[in-house]
């Protein structure tokens, strides 16, 4: 019986491969495709519903049901047995569908004479695009047999809906990948970018959803899966002694490659007529609406090494490789559902945005983002669904929003935004060169952050005095093994020239948390922001900290030289690692290597803890950096990485406020030279607060410096700082209403 499914649903697949293959239109196309599937299934009413958008369903075509209701029959995803098929990406199958849960009556298609009903998803990689039915009078429930086949032919429609075979009038029929598109994601890194798409892993194509010869396509993919499994193979050799996350996950690639279930379930979708691609990507479909179900993270990501499993077998079976002969756009924005910083330091400075599907603020990715200078935003669902090479795309990194091939409007509001930007930058190039002085004659010395050797050119450019950090970690995070101190104390000494004279706070290394180091055994941890990371890494596993600190003083080689320590959260911390930069010191004078011509030894104040440490940490420690972006979420304890959270609390809060200007006062009470460093410090309202209550320095990126110099030349700071004391003892949560009504009265 089996064996005459397969016969019968091989025989219906070339049917409609020959139906499709006729010169018609989409809806003559669609009106054929269900008579077919109807007179092969048996039943009455086979019904085909699209998509019009992300919540509405169409009924596109049918045998069966009342032609009028076709186009004009729509329904909510979760309504009714079609839209439950729908939102759930399962399969309903009863014999009283009446009296099934969530039944909804339309009489205007005449289905209430039907009693049986069958509804299976089609989708394509875990994109819903619509749902086809078959019902009939006869009182029955579809065998597995039945309903294996449907989802075989779901798979072949959502591939030619995929490709264009029935595009009509109408949003449900709308050609795919030419409509505008807008992505709501999150800001990872601010700016405006426009340009066009450029994949970062090509999409695969599948032209040939229906086999001719059975046997040939079980051939073409055991030969594929053997080829898999060899490329595993390999991988694992070649990993050796790699770190243990690395061997868990091609561990676990060995295993998808060698199960007998996953090979079972291709075999058998070629028996009922697929391709052997076609077959790969309707497990990677199931695969990946799995993935959407599942809340444990382990399980998330054994599918998700599934989805990049089946993904390369796909490239296998059709010779579709990362490169595709096409050639990258003059103004590319890179998509990809993540990247990692090696990869993304390879594409340059040339990209003009990213889109990622994943990633987060604090990632490699972000990190490296943030040192180029390009507009980044994260969180944006399906992009690599939707967007092709080549599409025109915009990207408004400040609010976290990408427009795919935006329409007229948009491209005229977006282009004036951007003009108006470019004005803007006219304005700070004209004050580069003079400093922040306020109307009241206070000067607020502005610094860049960086990371790379790419950034330096900034420090001319944007009008810095120096860079207010330099993050060292990036330096290892996109190694595959750790760098050597000759290497270390080379880039650090072509920062310095580079610097020119200029200041450069060099962070000693800062990992943990979300920057983990490729070739460092991973951290179990349920909290790591709040674990082992930075200075606590550095105690702990010393001989880094050491290494880095003689390639620091190396690369001084008698210049003057400034270092800080991250995340400090109590004195004895700082002492510590005080300790070991005496310890290299003492080493490089045994050696007889020159030192520093002048040296300044810090801290990072990222903690409230540190806020209240003894008066003698204040005077001893050579000047103090609070690490904004930190500090701040570990005092409202709310995660920077978590959108739901993160912006429900402003820097301008009267307790965060009060909270600072008590740092700022103890500074000055032990006469300890304090900055202020992170996003904060870059948004020209939060600066100018921050110079209200008495921070003189400021750090950001290269291109917040001229915002933040031009409105810092056309305030009174003592007028500010009283806006600001009225706005507190008023009793407001937070003083920016006030602020703002004052700038604007100032014109």
């Amino acid at each position: 019986m089996a064996q005459d499914t397969q016969t019968e649903s091989r025989k219906l697949l070339q049917r409609l491969r020959d139906a499709l293959a006729e010169d018609s239109a989409g809806q003559e196309r669609l009106d054929k495709i269900t008579h077919l599937i109807a007179t092969s299934m048996g039943t009455e009413v086979c019904s085909i519903y699209l998509f019009r958008d992300d919540d509405t369903l169409e009924l596109c075509a049918t045998e069966g049901l009342n032609p009028e209701s076709v186009h004009q029959t729509r329904l909510r995803i979760g309504e009714g047995l079609v839209g439950r098929v729908a939102k759930a990406s399962k399969v309903v199958n009863t014999d009283d569908a009446p009296s099934a849960r969530g039944f909804r009556y339309m009489p205007e298609t005449g289905e209430e004479i039907f009693s049986s009903f069958c509804g299976v998803p089609v989708q394509r990689l875990g994109d819903n695009l619509g749902v086809l039915v078959v019902q009939s009078k006869e009182k029955r429930t579809f065998s597995l047999d039945e309903v294996y086949a449907l989802e075989v032919v779901a798979m072949v429609l959502a591939e030619m809906t995929e490709l264009g075979a029935f595009v009509g009038e109408g949003a449900a029929m709308s050609a795919r990948h030419q409509q505008s598109v807008m992505f709501r994601g999150a800001c990872a890194q601010e700016g405006a970018a426009e340009g066009h798409i450029w994949l970062h892993e090509p999409r695969v194509v599948v032209t040939n959803p229906v086999a001719d010869d059975p046997e040939v396509e079980l051939k073409r993919l055991s030969e594929a899966v053997d080829a898999l499994r060899v490329g595993v193979d390999k991988m694992l050799d070649g990993a050796g002694n790699g770190d243990k996350e690395q061997l868990q996950v091609l561990e676990a690639y060995r295993m998808f490659a060698n199960s007998k279930g996953w090979m079972r379930r291709m075999e058998q979708d070629i028996a009922q007529g697929l391709s052997a691609e076609a077959a790969v990507e309707k497990e990677q479909s199931a695969a990946r609406t799995r993935m959407e179900q599942v809340t444990d993270a382990y399980l998330r990501e054994r599918l998700h090494d599934l989805d990049d499993l089946s993904n390369r077998l796909l490239r296998i079976l059709t010779g579709q490789g990362a490169e595709t002969g096409a050639d990258m756009p003059a103004d590319p924005v890179l998509v990809a559902r993540n990247i990692g910083p090696g990869e993304l330091l390879e594409y340059g400075r040339n990209l003009r945005g990213i889109v990622l599907e994943e990633g987060s603020v604090g990632s490699h990715a972000a990190i490296v983002a943030r040192a180029l200078a390009i507009p980044l935003v994260i969180h944006a669902d399906r992009v690599t669904t939707e967007a092709l090479n080549g599409d025109h795309v915009m990207i408004d990194g400040d609010q976290g929003i990408v427009h795919l091939r935006p329409d007229d409007t948009v491209v005229t509001a977006f282009r004036d935004k951007i003009a108006m930007e470019a004005k803007a930058q006219e304005r700070y190039a004209s004050i580069r060169d003079k400093p922040a002085t306020t109307l009241d004659g206070e000067t607020v010395h502005l610094t860049m952050n960086a990371g790379l050797m790419a950034d330096l050119p900034s420090l001319a450019n944007s009008g810095a005095e120096g860079v207010g950090l330099f993050r060292t970690e990036l330096q290892f995070l996109v190694r595959n093994q750790m760098p050597r101190r000759t290497e270390l104390a080379q880039l650090y000494s072509r920062v310095m020239d580079a610097a020119d004279g200029k200041r450069v706070v060099f962070r000693t290394l800062d990992i943990g948390s979300d920057k983990v180091l490729p070739y460092m055994a991973p951290q179990d941890e349920p909290n790591p922001a709040l674990g082992w990371r930075a200075v606590r890494v550095a105690l702990d596993k010393p001989g880094v900290m050491r290494m880095q600190l003689q390639a620091l003083l190396r690369a001084a080689n008698g210049r003057p030289l400034t270092v800080m320590f991250p995340f400090i959260a109590q004195f004895d911390e700082y002492r510590a690692a005080r300790a070991e930069m005496d310890k290299a010191l003492a080493r490089e004078t045994i050696l007889g290597h020159p030192l520093p011509a002048s040296l300044e030894v810090g801290a990072m104040l990222e903690t409230p803890s540190l806020g209240f440490a003894p008066k003698k940490f204040y005077e001893e420690v050579d000047f103090l950096s609070i690490g904004g972006n930190d500090l701040k979420q570990f005092f409202f304890a709310a995660d920077r990485e978590n959108e739901r959270v993160r912006r429900r609390y402003d820097t301008l809060n009267v307790s965060f406020l009060t909270f600072l200007e008590g740092i700022v006062n103890r500074c000055i009470d032990t006469d300890t030279p304090l900055s202020f460093c992170g996003e904060d410090a870059g948004r020209p309202i939060e600066a100018v607060c921050l110079a209200a209550i008495g921070l003189r320095n400021l750090s950001m990126r290269p291109a917040s410096i001229g915002p933040v110099k031009s409105l810092l030349r056309r305030v009174d700071l003592a007028e500010l700082k009283a806006v600001i004391d009225e706005a507190r003892i008023s009793g407001e949560q937070s003083v920016r209403p006030a602020v703002m009504a004052y700038l604007r009265s100032q014109g």
